[in-house]
C-alpha cells in the first residue's frame, strides 16, 4: 500500500491548486483543465500501460479502471469540481489557500475539495490493484445549482453503474438515504380595485389560505431516517402601491421530499388542495437512498469509529447532492462538515483527508459487491 503521507501530500497539493482556481457553478473550465491535467500525468504505471481510460465532456471528468468487464457490478465514486460564490464575511482571502496548523482554509475547501481529491486517490491506488468489480471516478460540474450541463449530461455516456459513493463532507458518516427537492412558484389571483372602497378581491388574502395549508399540512408516510416530507414558503410578492388592492400575488415554495414519495406525487397532492396555480420548476431532483444491509453499507460500517470517536451511525441527510440524479443506489460519505459548507473562512484539517483517503481504501480494496 502507498504511504498514506505520501497521498495526503499529494491530495493537499492538487486541493490548493483548485482553491487558487475559481470554480463557480458553470464556471468551472480552468478547474477542470487543472484536474484534467494532474489526470493525464497518472494515466501511465510504470510499464507504459494506462491504468485508467479518461473521458471529458464539457467540465465533467470521468475515469474507467482498466480491466472493465460488463459481466461485473460497477462502482462509481462521485464528487464535484464546482463552489458556491464565495459570501461577503471571509475574513481570509477564499482564493488564496491558507494552512494554519491542521487546517486548511479556502472556498471548496470542505464542499466538496476535499473529497474530490480524497476519492481520486482512493481510485488511482486501486487502479493498479485487482478488484471484482469495475470502478469509475466521476468529477461532475454545476452540482451546486444542480445544472443540465453536470454529472446529468454525462450519465448516458457512463457504463451501467450498480452502485454509487458520493464524497460530500459528512465526517465520514454514511448517509443512507437522501432528501430530494422541488421548487414551486405559485400564484394566486385576484382582482384590482382602489383600497378605500369595498372592491376588487385581493389576492394577498387568497394567497394567505393556501400559504396556510402549506404550513400545517403533513402527508401521512414519514421516512425512518429522513423523517417527513418538509413545504416552507421562502419568498413572497405582492402589491404595486399602498391604495391598490392587489390582482396578483406570486409565492415560493421549498418542498423536500423522503422516499416514500416520488416528486410528481408530492406535486400532484398539492394541486389537489391549494387554490392558486402552481408551476413547478423541475421534477428532476428526486429522494435517494441505498438498503442498509447493501454490501458497501455494510463494509463501511466494520471500518472502526470516526476521526472524533464515533460509531459509524447511517443517518438521512436534508441536503442535496448529485445523487438527486442517480437511477441507482447511492450513498453519501466524505471528510468535513457539512456546517461548513457555504460559510465564510470555509476549511478542511489535513487529518480529515489522511483519513478520509484510508478509509476509502479500507472500504473499497476487496469489496465484494455480488
Amino acid at each position: 500500500m502507498q504511504d498514506s503521507n505520501l497521498l495526503t501530500q499529494e491530495a493537499v497539493a492538487l486541493l490548493k491548486q483548485l482553491i487558487a482556481t475559481p470554480r463557480v457553478s458553470r464556471q468551472e473550465t480552468a478547474a477542470a483543465d487543472v484536474l484534467a491535467h494532474f489526470i493525464g500525468e497518472k494515466l501511465w504505471d510504470n510499464r507504459r500501460e494506462p491504468l485508467f481510460t479518461m473521458h471529458r465532456d464539457a467540465n465533467n471528468i470521468w475515469c474507467i479502471a482498466k480491466g472493465y468487464d460488463s459481466e461485473r457490478p460497477t462502482l462509481l465514486l462521485n464528487a464535484h469540481i464546482d463552489t458556491v460564490k464565495p459570501v461577503a464575511a471571509w475574513q481570509r482571502d477564499p482564493l488564496n489557500p491558507t494552512i494554519e496548523g491542521d487546517r486548511l482554509y479556502g472556498l471548496g475547501s470542505n464542499d466538496d475539495g476535499a473529497s474530490l481529491v480524497c476519492l481520486w486517490q482512493a481510485f488511482y491506488v486501486l487502479c493498479s490493484r485487482p478488484q471484482a468489480y469495475n470502478l469509475v471516478f466521476l468529477a461532475s460540474a454545476e452540482e451546486e445549482v444542480s445544472g443540465c450541463d453536470g454529472i446529468e449530461r454525462v450519465i448516458p455516456q457512463l457504463p451501467p453503474i450498480d452502485v454509487a459513493l458520493v464524497g460530500e463532507p459528512t465526517g465520514m458518516q454514511p448517509a443512507i438515504a437522501e432528501k430530494g427537492l422541488m421548487v414551486l412558484d405559485v400564484t394566486a389571483t385576484g382582482k384590482a380595485g382602489h383600497a378605500a372602497r369595498n372592491e376588487g378581491i385581493n389576492a394577498i388574502y387568497r394567497a394567505i389560505e393556501d400559504i396556510e395549508w402549506f404550513r400545517t399540512f403533513r402527508f401521512p408516510e414519514e421516512s425512518l431516517v429522513l423523517g417527513p416530507v418538509k413545504m416552507s414558503v421562502t419568498i413572497i410578492y405582492a402589491g404595486t402601491q399602498h391604495n391598490v388592492v392587489p390582482d396578483s400575488c406570486t409565492f415560493t415554495v421549498d418542498v423536500r421530499s423522503n422516499e416514500c414519495y416520488t416528486n410528481e406525487v408530492i406535486y400532484d397532492t398539492i394541486c389537489a388542495h391549494v387554490k392558486s396555480d402552481v408551476h413547478v420548476r423541475s421534477f428532476r431532483l428526486n429522494s435517494s437512498r441505498i438498503d442498509a444491509n447493501h454490501p458497501l453499507m455494510q463494509r463501511i460500517l466494520t471500518l472502526g469509529p470516526t476521526l472524533n470517536g464515533q460509531a459509524r451511525t447511517p443517518f438521512g441527510s436534508p441536503t442535496l447532492s448529485d445523487q438527486a440524479l442517480m437511477k441507482w443506489p447511492s450513498l453519501k460519505m466524505g471528510p468535513g462538515d457539512s456546517a461548513r459548507s457555504h460559510t465564510a473562512d470555509e476549511y478542511i484539517c489535513i487529518s480529515e483527508i489522511e483519513g478520509a483517503i484510508c478509509d476509502y481504501l479500507a472500504v473499497l480494496d476487496g469489496l465484494q459487491l455480488s
